[in-house]
């Protein structure tokens, strides 16, 4: 079950080599549970076929404005109507044109024009189109009438040029639509989150380090999205790239992040602390690589500061969440931890359970008792989590 299941889309194909990605796109919808129903232009059609779309939607493909099988014969009224969403994935610089100025010469233009529910697009074409003056003020009249622009992205190019223009990949498109048709129980709200390990250096070349692989707080910052919050993401050293929409601030060592946390804070409703902060610091980092030696070599560690516990302690603090990896005694860990640092919420799990893994369990500790989250994938345990929250702060 994810937040998309029962959802209606209407996923529309323009002329444009990212049309393959639309393949890859309709499979991720329908796995989620969408109801995906396709209209191809008869450019699209020219590099994936309506067939491949059929089998992957497991629907008739549509194509053309005069359809007979339509009832009525108004393809462009009756195969929108029930959609929750329509989306133009790959859209390119013609049709987002079409659709800025009103003009509708073929069934999905039509479509779009007669619609009543949500519509999105996905630019997808060459840089030098994307960057045109045109172009820039047709993305802008979309803007300004409601239309959600989702992306693109920036790379190489199938003409051989980089740059932006590239339609975004279907992860990040699929993680987009979650956030626009979500339930929005933190719509409003201001959400901080960390992320990913911290590195405490040794010397130029060496430091201190953990296995926190950033996957868990990317989650809770995608789960936010999808909530409605605006999140702020404050990460540590990781490989990974920052949800759509999230606002994304890179740091390193532990007393970068406190300095991050610390000027964001006040300005947030909800912090969640997913990040896995080293506790010690080294006390004289060398500015230039340790020889080896022959004996032993000693690092004197100096504390590092407790950014929950510094939040949690504000005058006005945000509502607070924390995270607690532990390797034994999970639950009486936990428990003390969530007294000393005095927060109303506290997400407990094993760290060698969850530590590089694609999924999670967590044990959510709060005033009321103990609630079990199943072992799912980690952005699975991250909606939960949010829905959690929402309801501690409906009925607080």
């Amino acid at each position: 079950m994810t937040s998309l299941s029962g959802k209606r889309l209407l996923l529309g194909l323009t002329g444009g080599i990212a049309a393959y990605k639309a393949a890859e796109l309709a499979r991720l919808f329908v796995k989620a549970g969408m109801d995906v129903r396709v209209v191809m232009t008869a450019a699209a059609c020219r590099f994936i076929t309506p067939v491949t779309m059929q089998a992957l939607s497991g629907q008739t493909v549509y194509t053309d404005l005069w359809d007979a099988r339509v009832r009525d014969n108004m393809a462009h009224i009756e195969l929108s109507r029930d959609r929750d969403l329509i989306l133009v994935a790959p859209a390119s610089a013609d049709f987002m044109a079409k659709l800025a100025n009103g003009l509708a010469d073929d069934l999905l233009s039509t479509l779009c024009l007669a619609r009543q529910s949500l519509l999105a697009v996905a630019p997808a074409m060459n840089v030098q189109m994307w960057e045109n003056a045109a172009m820039r003020r047709n993305v802008a009249l979309l803007r300004e009438d409601g239309i959600a622009v989702m992306g693109p992205g920036a790379g190489d190019q199938a003409c051989g040029e980089t740059g932006m223009g590239r339609m975004l990949e279907p992860e990040d498109l699929f993680a987009a639509v979650a956030v626009l048709l979500g339930p929005k129980l933190l719509r409003g709200r201001k959400v901080l989150v960390t992320a990913g390990p911290t590195y405490e250096p040794i010397d130029t070349v060496r430091g201190i380090t953990n296995q926190s692989s950033g996957k868990m707080g990317y989650a809770v910052a995608q789960a936010a999205l999808e909530a409605g919050a605006e999140v702020t993401l404050v990460s540590g050293p990781t490989a990974l790239a920052a949800p759509l929409g999230a606002v994304r601030v890179d740091v390193r060592s532990a007393r970068d992040m406190h300095e991050a946390v610390m000027a964001r804070a006040m300005a947030s409703d909800i912090f969640i602390s997913v990040a896995a902060v080293a506790d010690y610091h080294v006390v004289d980092a060398k500015a230039h690589k340790i020889k080896r030696g022959s004996g032993n070599l000693a690092i004197e560690l100096a504390p590092n500061p407790d950014i929950l516990a510094t939040v949690a302690a504000l005058k006005k603090p945000p509502f607070c969440v924390g995270f607690a990896a532990e390797t034994e005694n999970l639950r009486v860990n936990a428990q003390a931890k969530r007294k000393r640092k005095k927060i109303p919420l506290l997400a407990a799990n094993l760290a060698q359970e969850t530590f590089g893994r694609d999924d999670n369990a967590l044990t959510l500790i709060d005033d009321q008792g103990e609630h079990e989250l199943q072992r799912a994938a980690k952005i699975v345990i991250a909606r939960q989590l949010i829905a959690h929250v929402a309801g501690m702060l409906k009925s607080s």
